[in-house]
């Protein structure tokens, strides 16, 4: 069984895709004895404001518009419940199961921090879910993420309080019977619990890393697939000199030309410099700088990935003033856009990619694109 200790600090997308695909039983997941210490003080510092009955966004009052309405104490517990009811309004059909799972990790490891004043208690029954494979139905639409992906996160978190469903070994359950399966028990949230687990940006996290993993996997083949179609058309490597990319030394142009330079290295099927044929079609010639472009809208969206697995997304946070008070700060850490920005890049890197690769596909296939180096369609016997 593998291990991974959450700390809110360092989480990397190697571990989320990990844990995403893991069966139950394949991991065993805790928290460090720093992360404990910094959750039990931050869960004692909202027992705290609300025993001085200090007014705070989050924890005693309503929320958004209802951000004066001052909650009664005897009400709090019922205000984190219905704020999961009410943001449960997803739609669609549900999330594939490594995408749950990754986004249930995130959000754990989030709430590991110290910030939000989740429970150590809270966070246990998310990393319990984790090992024993209860899976929260979370339906694929209905996230904002401009406050957070609170309709996937409130369908997450009602199965830690019984409510909802969640799969377990290919049933689907009501989420009080997935939780008895596996050995375990709804919990009671707590003032702000509530809204800890749902105001952030985990879901949109998961699918990043899913999403750059098979980014990166995708770029690699595209080098291979581009440097075989040289082979097959016969092509010359001259545009695949170090002196053309020194000129114009983006990074991941010169490290996708010397990819090629080493893929081509000793063919036959290629061509030196070529003065009766000097130079490829572009979707040939060109590999370098689109296909480098894309590397890079790859490289960085993992970037900004590493960044938010590791992030507080909550709102509000708890921070302690010099003399050790406890102090709530309301922010906008909850906001999707660095995440979004990143993600159109990444999007529009992939469609760049289908684009050239199809060129290249177009050139294979077409006798009149190949010079007849090619039968039409790959095919020997075309028409029969």
């Amino acid at each position: 069984m593998k291990q991974l200790i959450l700390d809110g600090l360092r989480l990397t997308i190697p571990d989320v895709i990990a844990v995403a695909k893991a069966a139950p039983g394949d991991f065993a997941l805790g928290m460090s004895d720093e992360s404990r210490a910094a959750v039990r003080r931050a869960s004692q510092a909202v027992e705290q404001i609300i025993a001085e009955n200090r007014i705070v966004y989050g924890i005693n009052t309503g929320f958004g518009a209802f951000k004066n309405t001052i909650i009664p104490k005897e009400a709090l517990e019922q205000l984190q419940v219905n704020i999961l009811r009410s943001h449960a309004a997803g739609m669609g059909p549900p999330l594939e199961t490594e995408i749950v799972r990754a986004m249930m990790l995130v959000r754990a490891n989030t709430l590991a921090s110290g910030y939000s004043g989740a429970r150590l208690e809270t966070i246990r029954l998310l990393l319990d879910m984790l090992e024993r494979g209860v899976h929260p139905i979370v339906p694929r639409q209905g996230s904002l993420g401009a406050s957070g992906d609170l309709a996937p996160l409130a369908h997450m978190s009602l199965v830690m309080i019984g409510e909802g469903r969640a799969e377990v070994g290919g049933a689907i359950l009501p989420g009080d019977e997935a939780l008895a399966r596996t050995g375990l028990s709804p919990i009671t949230l707590a003032p702000k619990e509530g809204l800890a687990l749902t105001n952030g940006t985990a879901f949109m996290v998961a699918l990043g890393c899913l999403a750059v993993e098979e980014a990166e996997n995708v770029t690699f083949v595209a080098n291979v697939a581009g440097a075989l179609s040289l082979e097959a058309l016969y092509g010359t490597l001259a545009a695949f000199d170090p002196r053309i990319q020194a000129v114009r030394p983006h990074p991941y142009q010169i490290a996708t030309a010397e990819l090629l330079r080493h893929l081509l290295e000793g063919s036959s099927f290629v061509r030196g410099r070529d003065s009766a044929d000097p130079q490829d079609a572009y979707s040939l010639r060109c590999i370098p700088q689109v296909h480098g472009a894309c590397a890079e809208a790859v490289e960085n969206a993992r970037g900004v990935l590493e960044i938010e697995l590791n992030s507080v997304t909550d709102n509000p946070l708890i921070f302690f003033e010099e003399d050790g008070a406890p102090i709530a700060i309301s922010g906008g850490n909850f906001h999707g856009e660095p995440l979004a920005i990143a993600y159109d890049h990444l999007a529009l890197a992939m469609t760049e990619l289908g684009n050239i690769s199809e060129r290249r596909l177009n050139r294979l296939t077409d006798r009149a694109s190949n010079g007849g180096l090619l039968p039409a369609f790959l095919t020997e016997n075309g028409g029969l």
